[in-house]
C-alpha cells in the first residue's frame, strides 16, 4: 500500500518533511525515507507511553495525533530504548513476518539511518522553528559500523561481463554495463539520463539530493552510446519517454528493476557471482579501478557525487589528477566493442 505522509503525518512531521523537500530541495525518495523512520520511532514512543494497547499491531499504530508536548518529552533514554528495540524486540516482529530464523534484527547501518532521521527532526524543531528546547539525539554517537571494502569486479571480470552481453538488446545492454563500470553511476542516475543530458565528452547526471553533476566520458564510451542511439527506437516510444536515453522492450524508459534484471542475467552468462555483484557493486567497480589507476580520492568524490569525503574514503587514499583524467584512467572506459 502506498504511503501518503501528507495524509498520515502529524503537523510537526509534515512541516519538517515539507522543509526538506521545498527548502533543502531533497528528493521525494529521501523525504519519504525520513517519514518512514520517524513514523517507526513515534509508534515506539506511543507504545512505550501506554498510548496504545501492548498487543497492538505495531505496523498499524496511527501517529497522526502526535503533538509537540509528546515530541518534547522524548529524551536520550527513549532513543536508546528505541535503538535497543530495533535490535531485539523488533527482531521478533520481523521473524514472525518472514519466518526467517536467521534474522538478527536491523543492521547497524539501518539503526544509524533512523538515528540520523531523529537527530535531523529535532535539529529542525530546536534551531529552525524553535518549538522544542533540546535535541535529545544531539549527544548520541552513531552505531559503530563494520568497516569493509565493497565487492567489485577485477578488470578481467569486467571484460568477461562485457563479452557476455547477448540478445536483442545487446547494444543497449553493453552501453549500460560500460557506463556503470566506467563512470560509477547509481542505477537511479542511469535510468534517469535523457538525450538532452548528452554532450560529446560528458553526461549531465541527476544525482542524490536533487543535485546535478557532470560526468566525463571517453571516446570509446561515447562510441558505445552512439552505437546504441543508432538502433534505439525501432518502434514508437511512449510520448512521455521520448527524451529518455535507455528504452525498455515496452518502448518506455527502462526501469531500475529492468536494469537490475539485465545485469543479473549478464552476470550469470559471464559465470560471475550474482549474490556478491549488483548494479551498485558495478559502481564500486568503477571507483576501485579509477583509484587503482591513479585517480585521487577527492576527484573520485566529485565523479561519484558523494556529499561527504568519508563516503569515498572507503576505497583508499591516493593523489590528485582531474575529472577528465579520472574517466581516462579507468581501463574499461577505453574498451571498444568486439
Amino acid at each position: 500500500m502506498a504511503v501518503n505522509y501528507k495524509a498520515e503525518a502529524p503537523r510537526a512531521i509534515k512541516d519538517f518533511l515539507s522543509y526538506h523537500q521545498n527548502i533543502l530541495n531533497h528528493s521525494p525518495r529521501t523525504v519519504l525515507g525520513y517519514y518512514l523512520d520517524l513514523r517507526m520511532f513515534f509508534r515506539f514512543v506511543m507504545l512505550q507511553n501506554g498510548m496504545v494497547k501492548p498487543d497492538a499491531d505495531f505496523d498499524s499504530i496511527d501517529i497522526s495525533k502526535i503533538d509537540i508536548p509528546l515530541i518534547a518529552s522524548v529524551d536520550s533514554s527513549t532513543i536508546l530504548d528505541f535503538l535497543d528495540f530495533l535490535s531485539n524486540e523488533r527482531e521478533g516482529i520481523e521473524k514472525l513476518k518472514t519466518h526467517d530464523e536467521t534474522n538478527s534484527g536491523l543492521s547497524a547501518v539501518s539503526r544509524a539511518r533512523k538515528l540520523a532521521a531523529i537527530r535531523s527532526f529535532y535539529n529542525y524543531l530546536t534551531k529552525t522553528v524553535h518549538l522544542v528546547e533540546h535535541n535529545p539525539a544531539e549527544a548520541l554517537d552513531n552505531p559503530k559500523l563494520k568497516k569493509s571494502l565493497p565487492h567489485f569486479l577485477h578488470e578481467e571480470e569486467c571484460e568477461r561481463l562485457l563479452d557476455a552481453v547477448k540478445g536483442p538488446f545487446e547494444t543497449r545492454d553493453y552501453c549500460i554495463l560500460l557506463l556503470f563500470m566506467s563512470c560509477g553511476l547509481r542505477v537511479s542516475e542511469l535510468v534517469g539520463i535523457n538525450l538532452s543530458d548528452l554532450s560529446e565528452d560528458s553526461i549531465r547526471v541527476h544525482g542524490k539530493g536533487n543535485k546535478d553533476r557532470l560526468v566525463f566520458i571517453t571516446p570509446e564510451v561515447r562510441e558505445a552510446i552512439d552505437d546504441y542511439l543508432a538502433v534505439r527506437d525501432p518502434e514508437p516510444i511512449a510520448d512521455k519517454d521520448k527524451n529518455a536515453l535507455f528504452i525498455s522492450r515496452n518502448n518506455c524508459r527502462i526501469s531500475i528493476r529492468g536494469v537490475q534484471k539485465m545485469v543479473e542475467k549478464s552476470l550469470l552468462r559471464a559465470g560471475l557471482d550474482t549474490t556478491q555483484i549488483t548494479t551498485h557493486k558495478l559502481r564500486h567497480t568503477a571507483a576501485t579501478l579509477m583509484l587503482q589507476n591513479g585517480v585521487d580520492v577527492r576527484t573520485l568524490q566529485d565523479v561519484l557525487g558523494h556529499e561527504n569525503l568519508n563516503t569515498t574514503q572507503i576505497y583508499t587514499h591516493v593523489e590528485n589528477t582531474g575529472l577528465r583524467e579520472a574517466a581516462r584512467a579507468n581501463p574499461i572506459a577505453n574498451r571498444r566493442r568486439k
